[in-house]
């Protein structure tokens, strides 16, 4: 099983990335990523991380869990630790960035899912 924590819910995600995910994890649940509030201390964070890892914990599975985390770079390195000491995967996904810059100056970006990545 596949938690996806991320700002991103899987239903917008690619094709590549979908078929990607449920070959190597099966099902996909998402968990939509907090409000991180940016004038919260470390304990703000710790007790925030605290409570999303009971929640990921307490989600029932028969397959073992892997979790993407995407997001507000404190909480998730937090999370991760927390996620490895119990023994979960966590992964991130990783993209190639296209920038075009427009006749009118504007900048769109695209990202393209490459692959999936275990943070270590």
């Amino acid at each position: 099983m596949l938690i996806n924590l991320s700002n991103h819910p899987s239903c917008g995600w690619s094709v590549e990335q979908t078929n990607k995910a449920k070959e190597l994890y099966g099902n996909i649940v998402d968990v939509p990523f907090p409000e991180v509030d940016p004038v919260g201390n470390e304990q703000y964070i710790h007790e925030l991380t605290d409570e999303y890892l009971s929640r990921i914990i307490s989600i029932q599975s028969n397959s073992p869990k892997v979790v993407h985390v995407m997001g507000e770079l404190t909480f998730c390195y937090a999370l991760i630790n927390k996620l490895k000491l119990h023994g979960i995967k966590c992964i991130a996904s990783t993209t190639v960035r296209d920038v075009v810059v427009g006749a009118d100056g504007k900048i769109t970006k695209a990202f393209k899912f490459v692959q999936f990545r275990e943070y270590l």
